[in-house]
């Protein structure tokens, strides 16, 4: 039987047009096919590294900087980062390159579509989900990323005692987050603690508002 949830066809981003810089476009044009792959490829997670560690993988990565931070810090673990928007991509690539990362890979797509065809369930370490776009209006809200339905796949594709990570500097979308996770009885919260989790520019443009950062761990049981 297949228990993977059926997700609503609701997108929780949209393509914007943004222009990508001249260094973010020569960045795909010469390092997409080393380090990064489509979503419409269909690569198995447990493919995307020639050497096989334990996985983590961070959804919307936005510009890659908390990332690349991380790999670096972690050069004995592998770091999926899945991001919808090329300049995004681009900034990644470019930073993988600087640093001569060899733990970190980028696929370019959707986030639900790759959990659902590309990872096998109790397979990733760790999920990131930092500073996800927080539909601010009301009629905005079943956009948002963390929905019953997403949370549970990806409680699905965490190993036993893994962890989810999300932070987010909107109040409101905190709360929801909690109201979310504590509906699910396969999760629990552990930390609110920000950990090692690499500033962004997000977080940055948030606190320069006076916008407090809300930090979640929850541990798969």
């Amino acid at each position: 039987m297949n228990t993977t949830p059926i997700l609503r066809n609701i997108k929780s981003y949209v393509i914007r047009k943004g222009r990508m810089s001249e260094a973010q476009q020569r960045a795909v044009d010469q390092l997409f096919n080393l380090h990064a792959s489509k979503q419409s490829d269909n690569r198995p997670f447990n493919t995307l590294f020639t050497t096989q560690q334990e996985q983590v993988l961070e959804i919307g990565f936005g510009m890659g900087t908390s990332l690349a931070e991380h790999a670096q810090m972690y050069p004995e673990i592998n770091f999926i980062g899945i991001e919808v928007h090329p300049p995004g991509v681009g900034c990644l690539l470019n930073l993988i390159n600087e640093h001569e990362l060899k733990n970190v890979h980028v696929i370019q797509g959707d986030a639900v579509l790759a959990l659902k065809t590309q990872c096998v369930d109790h397979s990733i370490a760790r999920i990131n989900i930092f500073f996800p776009d927080p539909w601010q209006k009301q009629r905005h809200h079943k956009r948002r990323l963390i929905q019953p339905e997403f949370v549970a796949l990806l409680a699905q594709k965490l190993k036993p005692q893994g962890i989810l990570h999300l932070a987010t500097d909107w109040e409101d979308y905190a709360k929801h987050m909690v109201k979310v996770l504590a509906a699910n009885p396969n999760l629990k919260l552990i930390s609110n603690e920000r950990g090692d989790r690499p500033a962004t520019k997000f977080e940055q443009k948030g606190l320069d508002k006076g916008h407090p950062v809300f930090d979640m761990h929850y541990q798969l049981s």
